[in-house]
Order: structure tokens, then sequence, then C-alpha cells
């Protein structure tokens, strides 16, 4: 895989689109096992990242970097994909990466990070995985996400799941369970409202599922729409688009206090990856996880959500903004317009 522009410079701090791939390469089994027959859409930075760029969102004006969510023109051949369903109803053929030159070939069309779908090409509509988002708000950081993630992983082994963290890049964490895919986008994203509610129910005081950002005050959003169909988390090692071309670091449990998000960066990423081996490979279902019975369900979490709607009155939660309204779905309307046109 040759790359054309090796020394085109990507970040301030002067990494370049050599040292990008060259760092794939040194994080290889890692991020091959992250992405590695799933849907994947690359966010591309063309110019590459300084302060201040934004990334095109679904709706707004158009920014410096961009989601491709199509298999760019002049892939080749050896670049396989995946037909995907979007919420609107409509299909594309998406990028499934098979092999670490595929990802070296997205670094070479200015991919810094990967956005794989929780589901496999041959069953794109199950997940494999529950993926927790934990977004702290304004006036908290990491370590409020950091000092919440052993109740979130006392909860969800109750629910019989097992956990495996990584920071996000930013300032949050992911926290990401191997299940069984039996269960369709919808109960998934169900399953996961009903574990936040439950962590909510604990730490109300530190932990929100409010959907409205003008609701959540100084807390950790438990992002629950992370689990809708289209929505993706950035995978396991890749490059966050920042000034400090931090990654999305794997964690052992009992890191997770002690190290901030610099801490992880393009460079020095791979001497930590030589040193501690690919520590997110249990997030991803095996053959034979699946047939010994170690991967989890989503039973226990189902029955709390049908318990939370019986008896708390706690039924549908709303669903991101493109979406179509959603069977269920409470009106979509933010609180304080809402209350503005009842008072008018």
């Amino acid at each position: 895989m040759r790359l054309s522009s090796p020394d085109k410079v990507l970040f301030a701090s002067g990494i370049t689109k050599r040292d990008v791939a060259e760092y794939v390469i040194a994080v290889g089994d890692g991020i091959l096992a992250a992405l590695a027959d799933r849907p994947t859409a690359l966010e591309r930075w063309p110019s590459g990242y300084r302060e201040g760029m934004v990334l095109t969102q679904r709706t707004g004006a158009q920014g410096d970097g961009f989601y491709s969510k199509r298999v760019p023109k002049g892939a080749p051949d050896w670049v396989e994909s995946v037909r995907i369903g979007f919420p609107s109803g409509r299909y594309a053929d998406e990028v499934c990466p098979t092999e670490l030159a595929v990802v070296v070939w997205a670094v070479q069309q200015n991919t810094l990070t990967f956005h794989p779908w929780p589901v496999r090409r041959d069953d794109v509509d199950r997940p494999d995985q529950l993926r927790i988002d934990l977004d702290p708000q304004p006036g908290t950081d990491y370590h409020d996400a950091a000092a919440i993630a052993p109740l979130v992983r006392e909860v969800a082994a109750e629910a019989g799941l097992t956990l495996y963290p990584k920071t996000s890049g930013g300032r949050g964490l992911h926290l990401f369970a191997p299940i069984r895919p039996e269960w369709e986008f919808s109960p998934a994203r169900r399953a996961t409202i009903a574990l936040a509610r439950e962590i909510e129910r604990r730490a109300p005081g530190a932990v929100t599922t409010k959907w409205w950002k003008e609701e959540r005050g100084r807390r950790v959003f438990i992002d629950y729409n992370q689990m809708a169909r289209d929505r993706t988390i950035a995978s396991a090692y890749s490059v966050r688009a920042n000034v400090r071309a931090t990654v999305s670091a794997p964690l052992r449990w009992e890191e997770i206090p002690d190290v901030t998000p610099d801490d992880f960066t393009v460079r020095t990423m791979p001497a930590r990856f030589t040193e501690v081996g690919d520590l997110f490979a249990g997030a991803n279902t095996s053959p034979q996880g699946l047939a010994d019975g170690s991967v989890g369900g989503l039973e226990t979490l189902l029955e709390w959500a049908a318990r939370d709607e019986r008896d708390h009155g706690l039924g549908e939660a709303p669903y991101p903004p493109e979406y179509p309204k959603m069977p269920g779905e409470p009106k979509r309307v933010q609180p304080s317009r809402a209350r503005h046109d009842d008072e008018g």
C-alpha cells in the first residue's frame, strides 16, 4: 500500500500522514479486531486537523471534516463493503474492513477516525455489542466519567454483562459489552435505556439520561442513542481530531482513575500497545464465547425496561433528530419550548 503525499502534515504538532499510517500499523492487531467485518464510516479530514476546525454534522454548515458512509469512488477492488440501511429507508454500501491494508488505505483517504457499527457483515440488523457512552457535560470532565465507571460496571454485571473500557479520545469514556446477536437495534437501544436509568436512579446527582441538553445540568450524560441504528462510536485505537492527536485507548479498570485522555496519542500509543497488547479484545464476540455461553444477553435489561414502564411510567425516550417519528416516542420538543407553547 503506497501513500501519496506521505509528508503531508495532518496536525499542527507536525504529525504527518506517514506517521498516522505507521501508527495504525503499530496497533494493527488491535484496530483491525475493532473493525473487522463491521460496516465502518470513515471520518475524513482532507486538510488534516487544526484548532478551530469543525466536523460537518447532519444539519448545519459544511465543516472541514466529513463522514464517508459510502465506499469512496475509486476504491480498490480489495476494499470490501456491506450494504446497510439507514433510518430514512435509504441504503448504502459502506466500507467493511477485512485486513489491515484497508485501514492503511483509509488513512491514505485522510481518515483519522473509524466509526464501526455494533454489528457484523453477516447480520447487519442485530448488534453483537452493547455500547455505553459516558459523555461529560459542561462543568464536568473525564474524571467525572471515571468516577461513575465502577457503578456502571457493577450495574452491567448485575445484568450479566462484562464491560471493557476505553477512553473516547476526548473527555469521555466508552464501555463496550459483547452480546449475543439475537436482538435488533430497537430492543438493544431499549435495553441501554434501562441500564442508563438504573444507573441514574442510583447516582442521580452524577448521572443523567435527559436527552435535552437544557435538562442535563453538570452531570455525566449516558447517551443511550448511541445504540440506535446508524449511530456509531469511534473505534478503539482510532485517532481523534484534536490538537493533541489523542487516540481512543483501551484501559484496565484499575487505570481509569489515574489516567487522562491526553496520555494516549499517536506518538505514545504504539509503545503502550507493545507493552500491554490489545486490552479491548474481549469486547468483540467470538465463536468460542458464543459457544460456551460467556457472552451476555439482554434478557435482564429488557426485564428492567418492562419494570420501568409498568411501575414508573418510563417508556420510550427521544430519538436523534434525523430519525422519523418512532412508535411510542414522546413529543420531540425541547422542554422549554413546550412550556412556552403551553403557556401561550
